[in-house]
């Protein structure tokens, strides 16, 4: 039996709103692998060519190299390296700065010293556990442990921020270190960022407990000063300059009326602890 064909006009009425879904179903493909496509482009950095983008990883994969370790994700990574100061200068970029791994890899820093100590010196009582924590993990020590696991070259700075190769250079590397660690607990685990932590500031332990440098400087400038003084110090407040998130500090140490010396921190407190520990030097009370 021949069926009754069906118009020409007909068929084609047929055919537009399949052809029509088609045509969008494509369009919409286009439009999507577009946008991953632009999006991949946003996260080299878009003021970066790829020579100077492979040479960045290249720096990053040979730091990876030197500890012995691989990142999964190497952005997590760049990202522990990245200021909020280059963030602010390059307003289009898609990365993040690290002050968040920051956060996290103080809390890890934190546990593993605590732990390390808590194991190490059984008989010791906590407050001066407590003390040696503080000195192994102040600016100074993860600063100088980080400048010898050659952080200070893979930094991503401000223009301005790079020219300070000073004491605020101090601080960005100590908190880069944290933030290093943070990166590391995420991408590889607790034993990694317990092993890193261990290789780079355990060493220094011993040392802080034979120089004394362990002990807390204001409660030790207090007893000093109210024993050879009968003056209770009293910190003023000389400067704070700087941006809310960077400001640094630096506080004056009195004994009574008398200025003894000064001291600076990215806050107040680390301020007064540094003008305390220039007390020490100031009077001579380092063998105590």
């Amino acid at each position: 039996m021949i069926q009754k064909m069906i118009p020409c006009k007909k068929m084609n009425k047929c055919k537009k709103i399949p052809l029509l879904l088609l045509s969008f179903i494509i369009i919409f493909i286009l439009f999507l692998f577009q946008q991953d496509f632009l999006g991949n482009q946003q996260s080299l950095e878009p003021d970066q060519n790829l020579g100077e983008i492979t040479n960045t990883m290249n720096k990053y994969i040979s730091f990876e190299k030197k500890l012995h370790i691989s990142f999964s994700d190497k952005n997590l990574l760049q990202q522990a390296f990245i200021h909020r100061s280059y963030i602010n200068e390059h307003k289009g970029t898609q990365l993040k700065h690290n002050e968040r791994l920051e956060f996290l890899g103080d809390a890890v820093l934190e546990l593993v010293v605590t732990d390390f100590l808590f194991t190490k010196y059984t008989s010791v009582p906590e407050g001066r556990l407590t003390a040696y924590r503080s000195a192994l993990v102040r600016t100074e020590s993860i600063s100088a442990a980080a400048r010898k696991m050659g952080m200070n070259d893979l930094l991503m700075l401000s223009k301005g921020e790079s020219q300070d190769q000073g004491k605020a250079r101090d601080y960005i590397l100590a908190n880069t270190f944290e933030a290093f660690v943070g990166a590391v607990y995420i991408d590889l685990g607790y034993e990694a960022a317990k092993n890193i932590i261990a290789e780079t500031l355990f060493p220094n332990i011993e040392s802080i407990i034979a120089d004394g440098t362990w002990r807390d400087a204001k409660s030790f400038v207090q007893e000093k000063a109210q024993e050879v003084y009968s003056e209770t110090p009293s910190y003023e407040l000389v400067s704070a300059v700087g941006p809310d998130h960077d400001k640094h500090f630096i506080m004056a140490i009195y004994f009574g009326d008398k200025k003894i010396a000064e001291g600076s921190g990215n806050s107040k407190q680390k301020a007064q602890q540094d003008a305390a520990q220039n007390a020490i030097t100031q009077e001579g009370w380092e063998d105590y």
